[in-house]
């Protein structure tokens, strides 16, 4: 295995775009075959996820009940190590601390002119679904990163999809967390096909409001064909990550951390991005030995990871490397520079940004409390992290008292005349000397 050190300002453009798009370049590719396993869900409904769990993931669910029983949590629980259960309720008390701090209150409400109140009310959405990833490895981590803030937001129905094992089983440890956390509806069906069910609803699976859920390029390709018929809420697809670097930092623990998303799958994304040509050297020099120590399959996809979407980039100076942050905009980014505070005032495009080499991409994914959950695919330009807010809708909520109502009511004629709405500007003419003597107060 060989690391290369690529220069940024000699690369072509094309060279640069692929870093840019990365895997999103693959997703595109894999809109037909997903949009055929969606119009079969829709049409068959539990006959199809069975046929494709059957298909995908080995495992014969004729004649199991598509949703997790409870027998089957309590068993979850005993199966698990002591240290596996402790560490997850660890840091779910770490993610529930960090997420009851964005709960709004119910009602904020404010004057913006003498007698003219206007506000806005948050209330949970009604239903929400969480896909949990089994792919490639499991992931009790994900699980809580969703639950906790659907959990705190209020939601009154949390449904969970997670792929099964080949006996037909799910992740002992994801149905732990999921238990933990309250989610009240788990089922054992993964990939493009759960996508569809929660969209559409079959037999055994209700629909849903909205979706949220980091997945394959196939999930993410079916969340996006499915937007509109359901709300597919972030775009979380393949893991990425991003370090910018100085010559203040370490390069082996540079290199350690390159691998920590490198590993997740072979359409992850994992760059190095530093000032330092002989800091850059030392990195590529560690990577072989450290990806030969990972077990198959991780060190292939590490390897692939490292060759294709990833590895190390020579920025002219810290200006230069802080521009490719922002133009790739990664799911997760570490600062290991010199003076990590100055250089985050210059970063605009993130989804998390962990500042030195104490914050490694592991402790950020599974204990520090904000949500792991990040746009990907360049979407940090405009999207943020999974929060309560994904889980709650917002109501403007408005109180005019008589003063309020004629402060207003003059401009408002005008423009419903110039627009050309006489029944706007008629419920207005005609309320002149007919309002209530007395306003409630509020």
């Amino acid at each position: 295995m060989q690391v290369r050190v690529l220069a940024w300002s000699s690369l072509a453009e094309q060279d640069k775009r692929t870093i840019i798009e990365r895997s999103e370049q693959d997703i595109a590719a894999v809109f037909p075959r997903v949009r055929e396993i969606i119009e079969k869900v829709r049409e068959e409904g539990d006959a199809a996820l069975i046929e494709y769990t059957r298909q995908f993931n080995n495992a014969d669910l004729s004649g199991i009940p598509l949703a997790v029983s409870e027998q089957e949590f309590e068993k979850a629980e005993k199966s698990l190590d002591k240290l596996v259960k402790d560490a997850i309720r660890f840091c779910v008390s770490n993610v529930r601390a960090y997420h009851e701090q964005q709960l709004p209150g119910a009602m904020s409400f404010g004057e913006v002119l003498p007698g003219v109140y206007a506000g806005e009310r948050a209330t949970p959405i009604p239903s929400v679904a969480l896909y949990a990833p089994r792919g490639k490895g499991s992931f009790p981590s994900s699980t809580y990163m969703m639950a906790v803030p659907a959990h705190v937001a209020g939601v009154s129905r949390v449904v969970m999809v997670s792929p099964p094992d080949s006996a037909g089983a799910c992740d002992p440890a994801t149905l732990f967390a999921a238990r933990l956390c309250g989610v009240h509806e788990v089922y054992r069906v993964g990939g493009v096909q759960a996508i569809a069910a929660l969209a559409y609803g079959t037999q055994s699976i209700r629909p849903v409001l909205k979706l949220l859920g980091p997945g394959n390029q196939y999930v993410t390709a079916a969340k996006r064909l499915l937007f509109g018929v359901i709300d597919v809420g972030l775009p979380a697809g393949p893991s990425e990550s991003m370090i910018l670097a100085d010559d203040s930092a370490d390069p082996r623990l540079l290199a350690l951390d390159l691998i920590i998303e490198a590993e997740h799958g072979p359409d992850s994304q994992a760059l190095l991005v530093s000032t330092s040509p002989s800091s850059a050297r030392a990195v590529a020099d560690y990577l072989p030995g450290l990806v030969s120590e990972l077990p198959e399959p991780r060190a292939s996809y590490a390897a692939q990871v490292l060759a294709n979407y990833g590895g190390i980039i020579l920025a002219a100076d810290m200006n230069e490397a802080v521009e490719i942050a922002n133009d790739v905009a990664p799911e997760h980014l570490q600062i290991a520079t010199a003076d990590p505070l100055e250089t985050l005032s210059r970063i605009r495009n993130a989804g998390e940004i962990l500042l030195g080499q104490h914050t490694p991409f592991s402790l950020a994914n599974y204990a520090i409390g904000a949500n792991a959950v990040l746009p990907t695919g360049g979407k940090a330009k405009t999207s943020s992290p999974l929060s309560v807010r994904d889980f709650l809708k917002y109501s403007s909520v408005a109180y005019l008292t008589r003063q309020g109502h004629e402060s207003l009511r003059d401009a408002a004629i005008v423009l419903a005349d110039y627009e050309g709405f006489p029944a706007h500007a008629k419920a207005l003419r005609e309320r002149r000397g007919n309002e209530p003597e007395k306003d409630r107060h509020v």
